[in-house]
């Protein structure tokens, strides 16, 4: 079982998916992740993993772990364009890894 904490731009990015389906499939997936069935994941360097999901554009969400009980969600998007939506994200997570950012 895992806690899920969802930033504020990961929830801005989520919920105006205008694909209603994907934006479902995507919350169901994340409700699996709080269940611990991770899934299909990859590494995508500093700490930080991807969710994969293999329909539409092919979706991917981000998080890191502390321990075994919190998930960041640190951000999403279709594959392609996605990784540099994670880097203005990495001085947030080097914070939380440290332990100086409270969750």
């Amino acid at each position: 079982m895992f806690i899920i904490k969802r930033t504020a731009e990961f929830d801005a990015w989520l919920f105006g998916l205008r694909d209603t389906m994907a934006r479902i499939r995507l919350a169901k997936r994340l409700d699996k992740v709080q269940r611990g069935l991770l899934g299909g994941t990859k590494p995508v360097g500093e700490g930080v993993h991807g969710l994969r999901e293999d329909f539409g554009p092919g979706w991917r969400m981000y998080y890191t772990q502390r321990g075994d009980v919190l998930v960041v969600m640190l951000g999403g998007g279709a594959k392609p364009p996605s990784r540099p939506t994670l880097r203005p994200r990495l001085p947030y997570l080097r914070l939380w890894n440290s332990g100086t950012l409270e969750t």
